[in-house]
């Protein structure tokens, strides 16, 4: 059988932004994903779909449980594990050097949203940079409120696990994401629960008898896209709204 490689880009492609790497670490060190996990500050379901998470990533398993013993079992590295936290000490290290030179030669940096959007290759076309303005626990969701440019509000609705393991809070810049396909266009406003509803104006526009591409410039400047349905009836520089599910809004951090 085929020896399975640790894919360390895979996994630690965004090991900053993130705790993930985080509670690895300390996995190592307390032989306890339950005390990983509470030492991180995230709960033990958390703690272990961040190790499902980045074990997938990599491609291998880098956590074994171990049974019985006087403690009723626990939880230890496997040398892939160790190998991805040594990977992850070095990348970190080489980043810290490459700033503090481009910075000590004057060069302005990139925000953390700027950094977050060069680092990601998805096919999520909506991108948003925008700063988290209030986090409400709904259940096992949390609703985070996010401030666009311009002012406007957009919701994302995540799971509590998810909250945590970004490291969610008050004032921190993030991006907002969403597929074209998850937005819809129209001249009115189409209300309804869990639902955004951002006003704009159509820049460009299908013709296409069955509906299709409608791309428009929100109130706040944003370049948005979507998809509006048969005879919409909108035109270029009509006013237009685009309505997004709050669970179709995904969250990225930067390093």
């Amino acid at each position: 059988m085929k020896k399975t490689q640790l894919q360390l880009a895979g996994a630690l492609g965004h090991d900053a932004a993130d705790k993930r790497i985080d509670i690895l670490r300390r996995i190592g060190e307390a032989g306890s994903i339950s005390e990983a996990a509470r030492a991180a500050g995230v709960s033990y379901k958390a703690g272990w779909q961040a190790v499902d998470t980045l074990s997938n990533l990599a491609g291998v398993a880098l956590v074994e449980r171990m049974v019985g013993g006087s403690g009723g079992g626990g939880a230890r590295l496997t040398e892939a594990g160790r190998e991805l936290l040594r990977a992850s000490d070095e990348l970190a290290m080489a980043r810290t050097q490459v700033l503090a030179r481009l910075t000590g030669r004057g060069k302005a940096m990139p925000g953390p949203s700027s950094l977050a959007a060069l680092g990601l290759r998805t096919s999520m076309r909506n991108q948003f940079p925008c700063v988290v303005s209030g986090l409400r626990a709904q259940g096992q969701a949390v609703r985070v409120q996010l401030a666009l440019a311009g002012g406007m509000l957009l919701y994302s609705r995540i799971t509590r696990e998810s909250a945590q393991l970004l490291a969610l809070r008050a004032g921190q810049q993030v991006l907002a994401l969403c597929k074209a396909t998850a937005v819809k266009v129209s001249a009115e406003a189409l209300p309804g629960p869990g639902t955004n509803l951002l006003q704009g104006h159509a820049t460009r526009v299908s013709r296409a008898a069955g509906g299709g591409e409608v791309a428009l410039e929100l109130d706040g400047g944003l370049q948005l896209v979507g998809f509006a349905g048969p005879g919409h009836g909108l035109k270029v520089r009509s006013p237009a709204v685009a309505s997004v599910e709050e669970s179709a809004v995904v969250i990225a951090v930067a390093p």
